[in-house]
């Protein structure tokens, strides 16, 4: 199969061997950070989800047992996901009813 790209007026010439290759090694790239990206995007919604709840650490709150749970679970979420499946698997804790 013969790679192309366009110039300019709808002309197209071939890509080089390098070109090619170059492409090859950043679809590689790519792919080798799927998970990377899966945990950043993990990571950001479950810090999202303790910064709602961050007021209640203050010393001057008294949090239930059920939101210390919730919070240690949001923060546990990372360990042990080591595949991207197992990333997209992951159900957030439920969050406690009332505060």
């Amino acid at each position: 199969m013969a790679y192309t790209h366009r110039i300019k007026n709808g002309i197209r010439i071939e890509l080089t061997a390098e070109e090619i290759s170059e492409l090859e090694n950043q679809d590689t790239i790519f792919e080798n950070q799927k998970l990377d990206r899966a945990l950043e995007n993990l990571r950001q919604i479950r810090n999202s989800l303790l910064k709602e709840t961050d007021w209640m650490a203050n010393s001057d709150v008294n949090m239930s047992d059920d939101w210390k749970t919730y919070r240690q679970e949001l923060r546990d979420l990372p360990s042990g996901l080591d595949t991207v499946e197992k990333v997209e698997a992951v159900e957030f804790p439920t969050k406690p009813s009332g505060e």
